[in-house]
């Protein structure tokens, strides 16, 4: 791999993470496009995840400081993040059991650019409806178990590439009557311990990564931190204008002509 591939597809997760149109998706077809690229297994793509995953940390430092110090401080907001914090807890379950059971069942779904097409096609259909029927407006303080629940799940099902993770768990909050902004920050923060996971689960593919390539996988992940940060600003801006439709007719878009493309 060459510092070039490596910025572009930085900078290419950085951008699409947050936004609801699937970078593993993004990345599976432009790696299956970009001639000479090579990684451990998928090694390079979890490590962009974690340089985005340092830019949630960022942009919500203060969420997750309350998160971490409730269980030791009292009082109204100790409360409400004790809360959020168990919630999150019960998302990860569903993602952890679904996501080791089929690890190499949606790893190897990176290289059928067809199902990836396939699942950006879903990942528009999601964004539509959940944008056309959103009800209510629950906030943190209302949020569920069962929330909780459906969300892990459907962040374990995100996964499959073409399958966008922000989008899909904010749209099956969307449906059940969260609040946007809520939605988006509940999405973000469950998505922590599932791409920490992930990266520790791919530790044993580091041995094949030589010293000369080392700075340039950094060099990735800087980037996809970055853009990361700018990328969950705008999709925040974008969630409270309710205009995820636009991020519906690009995965259409996208998900038709490669899959055109695949055929």
């Amino acid at each position: 791999m060459t510092l070039y591939q490596a910025l572009f597809l930085g900078a290419l997760q950085g951008l699409t993470e947050f936004l609801p149109i699937s970078s593993s998706g993004h990345l599976a077809i432009t790696q299956h496009f970009m001639t000479g690229f090579r990684q451990p297994g998928v090694l390079f793509d979890v490590l962009l995840h974690v340089g985005t995953m340092f830019a949630v940390i960022i942009y919500f430092r203060r969420e997750i400081m309350l998160l971490l110090y409730s269980p030791f401080q009292n009082g109204e907001e100790a409360r409400i993040y004790r809360r959020l914090l168990l919630l999150l807890m019960i998302g990860t379950v569903p993602t952890a059991v679904i996501g080791l059971a089929f690890r190499d069942f949606f790893e190897g779904l990176f290289h059928n650019i067809t199902v990836v097409s396939l699942m950006l096609l879903v990942t528009g259909c999601l964004l539509f409806l959940s944008e056309r029927f959103r009800r209510g407006g629950r906030g943190d303080e209302n949020l569920t178990y069962s929330d909780a629940l459906v969300v892990g799940t459907v962040q374990a099902c995100a996964i499959i590439p073409g399958i966008s993770r922000s989008g899909s768990t904010i749209a099956a909050l969307l449906f059940r009557g969260v609040d946007g902004e809520t939605a988006a920050r509940f999405s973000f923060l469950l998505a922590l311990p599932a791409i920490f996971g992930a990266a520790v689960l791919h530790l044993g593919d580091l041995g094949a990564v030589t010293a000369a390539d080392i700075p340039i996988y950094l060099a990735g992940m800087s980037v996809a931190l970055f853009l990361g940060l700018v990328s969950i600003h705008f999709l925040m801006a974008v969630i409270r204008r309710r205009r995820l439709i636009f991020f519906a007719l690009y995965c259409w878009a996208v998900g038709l002509t490669f899959f055109a493309l695949s055929l």
